[in-house]
């Protein structure tokens, strides 16, 4: 089996660490006292990190909860933004890929339909966690960061959609709530089963978004929302899913920030907010193991792109020569050095977002973690019955198609950037410690997000 790449390291420190490091905190220069190879810790959060900053329109806020939990803007009318990424699931699914348009059952109980209204396949990678979104910092959305900020770009972003984005959406998160809705196997449906399927088989965005706003227009109670929420609207036909996206961009970014947890304590000052082993390994995070030179700063990623090794299962993104592949980064760039590169996610909230991985290969904290030690090994040691996966036939059949190839394995391990580090168990539960110490604990009950209704009358249960 091929090496990794080792011309971003120096010693156990990536190079990188030189441009991303932050000025050292007083909580920092204790941890860092007597280590010289210890990067800095990271700033506490404050308000003005996030695009809303606690004084966003509490009726914005509203409609975008609605709108959120509506399956009103899908094409069956049968899934919504939160069958993937639901409050009672942190966020996403529990599962390591999303059962999407055609399932039924939330969560780790969901299945893949039946009959006629099954899905097609498995939405390809793992719907990941929406905490802290709202924070400026994030530039780029979906684990291939399709969907970027861009000035040189009409709309502000850069995105699938090209010119055709429109050009007054709030930010890169309500950006990105523009496109599940245009996907087959997360939103839209299949062509030939609704308009706005046939809409998005024809890739016709435009059309999909606009079929989606005449729904909107056709419920009084939503026209009423959307006058309240923007006033400048001159008539009910003038309402369209970007004003939706805005105002599910606010829902997400203000119900969901976490910056409270024992780690963020600890930043702001308390000393006693850390247990011991979580300091040890915040130690080892921080200092010899180098978890952080790609979760650095404030939220604990370099929302840069990084080809860890991570195994490959599931329907792919259709790339490799019968589709089964899924190339990462570089789908956007075109460029063969971003093969299986994926972003670095933020780590806030990581123990309560599994499955973990762009495809959710591993569906505990600590498997993931061990990966990360000796990520070559894991890769040939992998057996997809460590993800959560809902069954049937035709798609487990699929399922490890591309990690079965030893050709595949091969490349994905030939790009991989980490080194091998060995770590003791000992080392490693301290580091799980802290991992621990990340979650906030308002996100650990997040009844209070879900409506006991939506203004489409359609059921919030699956």
């Amino acid at each position: 089996m091929s090496q990794c790449r080792k011309w971003i390291y120096v010693g156990f420190l990536p190079i990188v660490l030189q441009t991303i490091s932050t000025p050292p905190t007083a909580a920092a220069t204790q941890v860092a006292k007597g280590k010289s190879a210890i990067e800095s810790l990271p700033l506490p959060t404050k308000n003005g990190y996030y695009y809303f900053r606690g004084r966003q329109d509490p009726r914005k806020v509203e409609l975008g909860r609605l709108l959120f939990f509506d399956k009103l803007l899908s094409g069956n009318m049968n899934t919504s933004c939160a069958t993937c990424h639901h409050p009672l699931a942190d966020t996403g699914d529990g599962l390591s890929l999303p059962v999407g348009e055609g399932g039924r059952g939330l969560g780790v109980t969901r299945d893949t339909g039946r009959g006629r209204n099954q899905i097609h396949e498995r939405v390809p990678r793992n719907a990941p966690p929406i905490f802290n979104l709202g924070a400026k910092q994030f530039r780029r959305m979906f684990h291939d960061g399709r969907v970027e900020k861009d000035p040189s770009q009409p709309s502000g972003f850069r995105s699938p959609a090209g010119p055709f984005l429109p050009q007054d959406l709030d930010n890169v998160l309500a950006a990105q709530a523009m496109f599940p809705v245009t996907s087959a196997t997360e939103m839209a449906g299949q062509a030939g089963e609704n308009d706005v399927a046939d809409a998005a088989a024809s890739n016709d965005v435009l059309l999909v978004w606009e079929l989606l706003a005449r729904r909107l227009r056709a419920i009084p109670e939503y026209v009423d929302l959307f006058f309240e929420v923007f006033p400048e609207l001159p008539s009910a036909q003038a309402i369209s899913f970007t004003h939706a996206a805005n105002a599910i961009a606010a829902f997400e970014a203000v119900a969901w920030r976490a910056d409270d947890s024992p780690f963020d304590r600890f930043l702001r000052g308390d000393k006693r907010a850390l247990s011991r082993a979580a300091k040890r390994g915040m130690k080892l995070f921080y200092g010899s193991i180098g978890c952080s030179s790609c979760h650095a700063g404030v939220f604990q990623t370099d929302h840069k792109f990084h080809a860890v090794a991570m195994p490959q299962i599931g329907p792919g993104k259709g790339d490799g020569p019968d589709g089964r592949d899924d190339f990462g980064r570089e789908r956007v760039t075109l460029s063969p050095f971003d093969r299986f590169r994926f972003r670095t996610p933020p780590l806030r909230n990581v123990a309560i977002t599994g499955p973990w991985g762009h495809d959710g290969a591993y569906n505990t904290l600590r498997a993931v973690v061990e990966h990360h030690f000796d990520p070559l090994q894991a890769l040939a040691d992998y057996d997809i019955s460590q993800a959560s996966l809902p069954a049937r036939d035709d798609l487990d059949a699929v399922d490890s198609v591309a990690h079965a190839d030893v050709a595949r394995r091969s490349a994905i391990a030939e790009a991989c950037e980490l080194e091998r580090k060995h770590v003791s168990v000992a080392a490693t539960d301290d580091i799980l410690a802290f991992l621990h110490a990340l979650t906030d604990p308002t996100s650990l009950d997040l009844r209070r997000d879900v409506p006991a209704r939506v203004p489409s009358g359609l059921p919030l249960a699956e």
